[in-house]
């Protein structure tokens, strides 16, 4: 363990640095906590007797709120671990103030918009506001402490809004919750620019391009294993069925499938993009974006093998078939810009996968769900079967990133 300064110390030509115990152990409440979010949705669309129209879209877009906190927690921190020594004694205590606090985000979640609001917006004020209060306090060179300042200015800010909004009804809770989150998402775009304090150039930040892509990688294993934990306590919790096996099957498949989209081959050489870029923080900056829209919908489709496994049979509902369809269409998006970043192009097996996801709603919407997935499933191995053509018996594509 470290005392001396942190510094900016972390640099792409030093080799790579792995990820410490420490932050891997952060990941693991994000396995609980995702969990938490797939539960408030399942929730919302069949233990409350499902919603469908206009409830269902904003029971969603309440989750997905959730869900952006959550990340926006995660990904601070990932930040901070790659730019500054994740060994130090003050980096450290950043890291298990962030884990503690998004402990209990996770167990605020099922009811964050009702009694446990408070517990929740007051973990998420913490880990983001301490972020950068230790920092300032620890950090000697003006430069950076200069954006740690401009930083807690932004998080003390908006820290108002999210207490506040804990303290109103569910309408307004909402609105101050989501200017909250895009006051920091825009904040966090522009270089944290402050009235009198100026703003920095995204593209000047100083990262290790390799700890960081690792640390992406590692969420959206998180991310994954979410869909297996949740697929097989399904299938557990139930009486076994002839259906709901082959949904548990259809769901394990799946999510290999997911894993196998991801990684051949931009999930397997995120570092190199990173680091063969010409400003290595606009790449991290835009990934990070991409990893959120993947994350969503892997989380999504998880949630369509909870709904599919315990209601195999039957009458579909169209907001079931938003997570059993879109959620892979939104990865298949993600995934399509993180192609992007790493070689400057986009495939068009993503997108035609999209258009197959989408298209035939109007009539899957008529059959059983288990079909419906079964659908998903078979478009997902046509993109994989695409991928594994495109790259058989040629060399290892390199990143060549657009940045």
């Amino acid at each position: 363990m470290r005392t001396a300064e942190p510094a900016a110390l972390r640099s792409s030509g030093g080799g790579p640095d792995r990820a410490t115990f420490l932050e891997l152990f952060f990941d693991l409440v994000y396995v609980f906590a995702l969990t938490r979010i797939s539960a408030r949705a399942f929730e919302d669309l069949v233990l409350e007797g499902g919603q469908t129209g206009w409830s269902a879209v904003t029971g969603g877009g309440k989750t997905l709120l959730l869900l952006v906190a959550l990340w926006a927690v995660w990904q601070g921190t990932a930040w901070t671990t790659s730019r500054y020594d994740p060994h130090h004694l003050w980096l450290q205590i950043i890291v298990i103030t962030a884990l503690i606090s998004a402990m209990v985000m996770g167990v605020a979640i099922p009811r964050a918009f009702g009694h446990s609001g408070l517990m929740f917006a007051t973990a998420y004020v913490v880990a983001q506001v301490s972020r950068p209060a230790i920092l300032v306090l620890v950090l000697h060179k003006v430069q950076y402490r200069r954006l740690k300042r401009r930083m807690l200015i932004t998080f003390c800010t908006t820290g108002v809004l999210w207490l506040a909004g804990a303290l109103l009804p569910v309408n307004a809770r909402v609105a101050l919750w989501t200017a909250a989150l895009v006051l920091e998402y825009l904040a966090a775009r522009f270089g944290w620019p402050v009235p009198g304090l100026g703003r920095s150039t995204v593209s000047r930040w100083d990262i290790h391009g390799e700890h960081l892509a690792e640390r992406y990688q590692q969420i959206f294993l998180v991310a994954l294993g979410e869909t297996i934990l949740l697929a097989g306590l399904s299938f557990t919790r139930s009486p076994t069925s002839p259906g709901m096996v082959t949904a548990f099957a259809v769901a394990l498949a799946t999510s290999v499938l997911l894993w196998r989209i991801y990684v051949q081959r931009a999930g397997q050489i995120l570092g190199e993009a990173v680091t063969r870029a010409a400003h290595p923080a606009t790449v991290g900056r835009s990934a990070a974006d991409t990893h959120l829209v993947m994350v969503i919908g892997v989380v999504a489709t998880a949630i369509g093998y909870e709904l599919v496994i315990e209601h195999p049979i039957g009458h579909n509902e169209l907001p079931w078939l938003a997570v059993i369809l879109g959620g892979p269409a939104v990865f298949l998006a993600g995934r399509a810009r993180f192609e992007y970043e790493v070689f400057g192009r986009v495939s068009p097996s993503r997108l035609v996968g999209i258009a197959a996801l989408l298209l035939p709603v109007p009539l899957l919407v008529r059959l059983a769900p288990l079909v419906a997935s079964g659908f998903a499933a078979a478009v997902l191995t046509a993109v994989a079967v695409a991928d594994a053509r495109r790259a058989w018996g040629r060399p290892p594509e390199d990143a060549a990133p657009p940045f």
